[in-house]
C-alpha cells in the first residue's frame, strides 16, 4: 500500500454528494486560487503542485478557443498528499457527471488547453471506455501520475477524463509529442498502472493535429 492509499482512509469519509465540490471551495475568491499552494506542517508534499478544472460545454455548439477557456473552470490547487485526498473526496465521481463533462488534473501553471506554452508541442494518449469505468480509471490514473510513476521527467502534463454520452474517454498529456522513446514509455506505464488487456487499442493525437482539425478525439493515430 503506498502513501496515497494510507492516507486515503483519514478523508473518504468526508465525503459529500454534490454537483462538483463544496460550496465553500466553488465561492474562494479567484485571487487566492492563484497564490501558491504549500503542503501543511508534517504533510507529505507531491513533486509537483496540481490543478484541478472542470469543464461542461452543449454539444450542439461549435468548440473554439474563446468559447471553451470561458467554459472551463479552476477549483482548486494541492501540494501535498493529504491536500489531494481531502479535497478529492469532495469531488462528484466521474461517473455521475452527465454528458460533456471534463475533469482535468493538470499541474499548477499549465492550463488544459491546446495552446498552453507547456502543451503546445505535446500531445496525448486516447483511451476510450464502455460506461461505468470511468471512476475507477480516473483514480487510477490521477495516482499514478502523482505518485510519478510514469518515470518521464516533466514530460507529463496532466490527465484528462471526458464524459460522453455513448462512451467515455481518459487522456494524458505529454510535452513533446516528437519524442517517440518518451511517448512510448506513458502509454506502456499507462497499459501497467491501468491493467489494460494486450488488446486494448491505444489512441495519440498531437495538439497542433488538434488546433488544425478543431477536435480533440477524431482522426487519431490507432497503435496496438
Amino acid at each position: 500500500m503506498n502513501q496515497f492509499e494510507q492516507l486515503k482512509e483519514e478523508e473518504v469519509d468526508e465525503r459529500e454528494d454534490n454537483v462538483c465540490v463544496r460550496e465553500e471551495k466553488r465561492d474562494l475568491d479567484s485571487s487566492n486560487r492563484r497564490k501558491t499552494i504549500t503542503p501543511g506542517p508534517g504533510e507529505h508534499p507531491l513533486q509537483y503542485n496540481y490543478t484541478f478544472w472542470y469543464s461542461r460545454r452543449t454539444p450542439s455548439r461549435p468548440a473554439n478557443t474563446q468559447s471553451y477557456e470561458q467554459n472551463i473552470r479552476q477549483i482548486g490547487t494541492v501540494a501535498s498528499v493529504e491536500q489531494f485526498w481531502k479535497f478529492y473526496s469532495h469531488l462528484v465521481r466521474p461517473g455521475d457527471l452527465t454528458g460533456h463533462s471534463d475533469f482535468h488534473l493538470f499541474k499548477e501553471g499549465i492550463k488544459p488547453m491546446w495552446e498552453d506554452e507547456a502543451n503546445k508541442n505535446g500531445g496525448k494518449w486516447i483511451i476510450r471506455l464502455r460506461k461505468g469505468l470511468a471512476s475507477r480509471f480516473w483514480e487510477n490514473i490521477i495516482l499514478a501520475m502523482l505518485g510519478e510513476q510514469f518515470m518521464v521527467g516533466e514530460e507529463v502534463c496532466g490527465v484528462v477524463v471526458s464524459i460522453r454520452f455513448q462512451e467515455d474517454i481518459l487522456s494524458i498529456w505529454n510535452k513533446t509529442a516528437s519524442d517517440q522513446v518518451t511517448t512510448s514509455r506513458i502509454r506502456d506505464t499507462l497499459r501497467r498502472v491501468l491493467n489494460l488487456p494486450p488488446n486494448t487499442i491505444m489512441e495519440y493525437k498531437t495538439h497542433n493535429d488538434s488546433l488544425k482539425d478543431n477536435s480533440s478525439f477524431r482522426n487519431t493515430k490507432i497503435t496496438l
